[in-house]
């Protein structure tokens, strides 16, 4: 489907975003101003100013700046034939193309940096590098008839951005010393704009939206400053007007140019149409508009402030909830997960462009944000470092909210919630002394991402896999790439996998990706049909999602089969596809519990499945200890197999524990092995090292061609054997636990909740459910004098959901838009209007 500027600009306008733009247009002189400032903010953004790198706290990423530069002019001295850099073959593999115009730019950046060293305001270095650029393009780069191989990153994004930043460093020397390469380049990252049209961003295709669309704007925008009156404003308003478009809300019934890409109503974020990557492309495109902001302050081009509330709804519905104690989590991360920076680093991205935010805020969001700030660098284990940040007037901004007195530290929501993100099928329940993560996948949204030879082995991620953070501990002993390093991939915690070895991609197909362009379905290694069957497949689901009341939750995932498996008889017969175990699941999440509900647990195919309870690692010299009692009440300590009624796993070296209570469930295999293994298993480029974990799990065990069967249990963190003993006398209580129907009760809190996930009335305690859905139901006071309910839709498909309360008839006080009461022969009738509500959970209060 085309999309038209003026629908496009009738968009924007209903969206209130187009007053972002200035109307009308500006006398020459004033643009000309405009794009002198827009290139002076840019330098200031990327080597800082005078006053900024004389403060001491930029000490750190200046000496690293010169550093790098200092090694990037060595190997060009030291360059072979056919070299710009020695040992930096080009000609074939774009990645080194893209790292010789990245160390061209870290090249430029040192003589532009003030008080970085001696290479500062060196003009023979900046026309070498000049001359370098000249060099690339005319052997490697500027021929489009031999470019764009491999990767297509790379040529529309990656290396134009390498070589837009670097002009704009050295503008004033280009034009003093090869004043015709800024058109000669940018012709050249036009024409490579091959998903684009006419040498244009296209907001039609798949490759132009969210965070790749953001960067490739900006360049576009820094470009159009470079030419100057010959069309370069035009190009900063269409650019500027493109990139508008990421900061609409995503309305899945109502896509704009077909694009799923973005910011939802919920806090999602989306990339690749179904990639769940808030941790990822998301902080890339936040990361990215910041900057933009603060390259087009005072330029005339944008009234930027318009666009920050935006982004700081962004940063507290959408960053804030995944990140705990400055740690990003794993559900978030897609194919990164295998990366060796820890979610510390990812988090450091976040707090820069936070730091830069509240410098464009103001009012309470700008004090918000500060102590936002504040409250990652006092929680976190491995607080933020700024030299690593990307400005030095940034690590400026954060040593002045630091030291500023006034600035107390807080989070960006209360510390006890429960977060319902349905539109990425990701739930978060966090709590003083623990965060819980879970990961859910549907027919909307992918199982998993692999790509590139990143994330080799990551079958399961999608299926229920769960990561149970615990307050005060160094996550990078507890997750990150150590734990997919040494976790079986058929074992991570929350999982129910068949019995059976895969293979990898590239051990299914010897390479990255599974390649035969001839094929009907034509597979390329950017070909749509790469990305549903190989890269990112979906579920064949639809129920995956759940309900939030007040600070409680409710989640559901009707375990299946990905798309490939679907359509194995389209595939080519040497496709490898593989079958999913099958399994119906709840997790209800309390405040001192999260109670498992599984049924059905089984395989079509008659294999034996595992059901991993949960999975935990530890340094292999850590004391950890393993106790529990059995049913008959004998005491009981591990490894080893179990009819067990609770289970404690306690880490004295971490100070953490983590408590099981097996309410409902077969006898429990526990397991606690020292394993090695290399990061090179998770991810092709990983450095071949060795890792060493103490690998603690916990599994249910389903025979070949058995009876499906079902198991309760529940999750308490931070539990003490006291604790766990007491559960043998409430509060938690099994309603029903079936494919249809899966209920729980809490008495010490009130709460009932219900999933029910087919169609035909469903019944637990009282409350009756029409068709599938998830509700909870909390009654407090004395004789339940005030009633709460909350029902979603999981299914993102039905119109109506009709909810009874058997007893006496109730009266509404509060309710939802689109929350119906009335009475009704058996109860209290709650019809809810959900459609189009994309998992919304819908409210209403009762009373007596």
């Amino acid at each position: 489907m085309e999309i038209t500027r003026r629908r496009l600009l009738t968009a924007l306008s209903a969206a209130g975003l187009l007053a972002v733009l200035p109307a009308g247009r500006v006398d020459a002189a004033t643009a000309a101003k405009g794009r002198a400032r827009l290139l002076a903010n840019t330098v200031a953004v990327l080597a800082g100013t005078a006053a900024s790198n004389a403060r001491p706290e930029t000490a750190g990423r200046l000496a690293a700046v010169e550093r790098t530069a200092r090694a990037n002019l060595k190997a060009m001295d030291d360059a072979g034939e056919g070299e710009l850099f020695a040992g930096l073959a080009l000609g074939t593999d774009e990645a080194n193309l893209n790292t010789a115009y990245r160390r061209l730019y870290e090249t430029a950046l040192a003589t532009r940096a003030p008080g970085s060293g001696g290479l500062y305001g060196d003009t023979a270095v900046q026309r070498r590098v000049i001359d370098g650029l000249a060099w690339l393009h005319e052997r490697y780069y500027g021929d489009q008839t031999k470019g764009y191989y491999g990767n297509w990153f790379h040529w529309e994004i990656g290396i134009s951005q390498h070589i837009t930043k670097t002009l704009v460093l050295l503008a004033d020397e280009v034009r003093a010393h090869r004043p015709e390469l800024v058109r000669t380049c940018v012709a050249s990252m036009d024409a490579y704009l091959r998903n684009g049209t006419d040498g244009d961003v296209n907001l039609d295709s798949r490759f132009h939206t969210g965070a790749n669309l953001a960067d490739i704007t900006t360049n576009r925008v820094l470009q159009g400053a470079l030419l100057g009156e010959d069309g370069g404003d035009a190009r900063i308003r269409k650019a500027l007007t493109d990139q508008l478009t990421v900061f609409l809300t995503i309305d899945p019934y109502r896509l704009r140019h077909g694009v799923t890409d973005g910011h939802y109503a919920d806090g999602s974020f989306i990339q690749h149409a179904s990639v769940a990557y808030t941790g990822s492309y998301g902080k890339g495109l936040l990361s990215r508009v910041v900057q933009t902001l603060k390259i087009l302050d005072g330029t005339g081009f944008a009234h930027g402030a318009e666009l920050v509330p935006t982004v700081y709804a962004w940063v507290r519905d959408g960053f804030a909830p995944l990140i705990f104690e400055g740690w990003m989590m794993e559900i978030v991360k897609g194919r990164a997960v295998a990366r060796t920076e820890s979610g510390y680093a990812d988090v450091a991205v976040v707090v820069e462009a936070v730091v830069d935010l509240a410098s464009l805020a103001s009012g309470t969001e700008a004090t918000a944000l500060k102590s936002y700030v504040k409250h990652l660098g006092t929680t976190s284990r491995t607080a933020p470092d700024p030299a690593r940040f990307v400005s030095p007037v940034s690590i400026v901004r954060h040593a002045d909210i630091i030291a500023d007195a006034s600035v107390p530290p807080a989070g960006l929501g209360p510390a006890g919630r429960s977060v319902a993100f349905n539109a990425m099928d990701k739930t978060v329940h966090r709590r003083p002394g623990y965060a819980f993560a879970l990961a859910r996948s549907s027919d909307r949204i992918s199982k998993y991402e692999y790509m590139n030879g990143e994330n080799l082995m990551p079958w399961f991620q999608g299926d229920g896999a769960h990561y149970l953070y615990l307050s005060g501990q160094d996550q990078t002993q507890a997750y990150g790439v150590d734990y997919f390093t040494t976790v079986s991939p058929y074992g991570l915690a929350g999982v129910t996998a068949p019995v059976e070895q895969r293979r990898t991609v590239p051990e299914s197909y010897g390479k990255t990706y599974y390649d035969n362009p001839g094929h009907p379905l034509h597979f390329t290694p950017s070909s749509e049909s790469q990305n549903k069957y190989v890269y990112f497949p979906r579920g064949t689901n639809d129920w995956s999602g759940g309900a939030v009341l007040g600070a409680y939750g409710a989640a559901g995932l009707v375990q299946s089969s990905d798309a490939a498996y679907r359509d194995r008889a389209l595939l080519p017969d040497d496709f490898v596809v593989y079958r999913g175990a099958r399994a119906t699941k709840s997790w209800f999440l309390f405040d001192e519990e999260i109670v498992v509900l599984a049924a059905g647990v089984g395989d079509a195919g008659g294999r034996a499945v595992t059901t991993t309870v949960d999975a935990r690692v530890a340094a292999p010299d850590d004391r950890v200890t393993l106790t529990g009692a059995r049913r008959d009440g004998r005491a009981w300590s591990g490894p080893g197999t179990g009819d067990l009624r609770w289970l404690r796993y306690a880490n004295a070296t971490q100070g953490t524990a983590v408590g099981y209570v097996f309410l409902d469930a077969p006898p429990v295999r526990v397991t606690l092995e020292r394993v090695t293994r290399s990061r090179r298993v998770v991810r092709s480029a990983n450095p071949d090292t060795p890792v060493t974990r103490s690998v603690f799990g916990v599994t249910v065990h389903g025979a070949a061609d058995e009876q499906p069967k079902r198991l309760a249990y529940a999750l308490v963190p931070n539990a003490t054997e006291g604790r766990l003993r007491a559960h043998r006398h409430g509060p938690l209580g099994i309603l029903a636990n079936s494919p249809r129907l899966q209920a729980v009760t809490h008495s010490g809190l009130g709460l009932t909740a219900v999933n029910s996930f087919t169609s035909g009335r469903h019944e637990a305690a009282g409350v009756r459910v029409g068709g599938p859905a998830s509700v909870l139901v909390r009654r407090r006071g004395r004789d339940g004098a005030t009633t709460t309910v909350a029902v979603s839709d999981p299914t993102m498909d039905r119109d109506r959901i009709t909810v009874l309360l058997r007893g006496r008839r109730l009266r509404k006080v509060t309710a939802d838009e689109g929350v119906r009461v009335s009475r009704d022969p058996g109860g209290t009738r709650i019809d809810v209007d959900t459609r189009h509500a994309y998992g919304k959970s819908f409210t209403v209060t009762l009373c007596n």
